[in-house]
């Protein structure tokens, strides 16, 4: 289990003695993040974090999407934030959807590189007022990220993740969801989505029936 005297507890144990809400100061978060993921001991007490939690507390929270893993490691009542690994799946694997189309998150994070890589591409996305979807983007460059790299990315940031090497994997703290639904689009079909998560579709799906 975690410990302060970890690299990993030190983390968790600074993040939630910040003052609520979290969310409001998230560059102060990655400041806390850069100072501890940097630590050489860090992936160490990582890893054998992970060979300590029970592999059912893990799966009840993780899930799979069409180009990753998402591997929940922590994920406590009154926190306002989250601990996970996100797992790449080998490129040929991957289905057209969301990672590697424009879209944004409905939470903050921030992230660093495990192992592997990918090639990240960063955009300005124009919304309408009138549908609330995305109806075009204009590029703000490309990075590849490699191991060791970290970054910080707000829910109103868009970002596509255009190619990852097999075996990538990284870490990531996440904040609680700052929006009800995030977006995506397709340059290639013009095409814009909104995603709603399925716990806050329970009240409309309800009314269906």
């Amino acid at each position: 289990m975690l410990t302060e005297t970890s690299a990993l507890g030190g983390l968790t144990a600074e993040l939630a003695g910040l003052e609520a809400p979290l969310a409001a100061r998230w560059e102060r978060v990655h400041e806390i993040f850069l100072c501890w993921v940097c630590l050489p001991e860090f992936r160490t007490h990582l890893r054998d974090f992970v060979y300590d939690r029970p592999a059912a507390e893990v799966a009840v929270r993780s899930r799979e999407t069409t180009t990753h893993f998402a591997w929940c490691l922590l994920d406590e009542p009154g926190t306002e934030f989250s601990l996970w690994l996100h797992e790449y799946k080998p490129q040929r694997d991957w289905r057209r959807g969301y990672a590697d189309s424009v879209h944004n998150h409905r939470y903050h994070f921030c992230t660093t590189m495990l192992h592997g890589g990918y090639l990240q591409e960063s955009y300005d996305a124009e919304v309408s007022t009138e549908t609330g979807m995305i109806t075009s983007v204009s590029s703000r460059g490309r990075a590849r990220c490699g191991i060791g790299s970290s970054r910080m990315m707000l829910a109103s940031d868009f970002h596509r993740i255009v190619t990852a090497e097999d075996d990538t994997m990284t870490f990531l703290v996440k904040s609680r969801p700052v929006t009800d639904w995030s977006l995506s689009y397709d340059p290639e079909y013009d095409i814009g989505h909104r995603h709603v998560p399925v716990e806050n579709r329970l009240g409309e799906m309800s009314e269906r029936i």
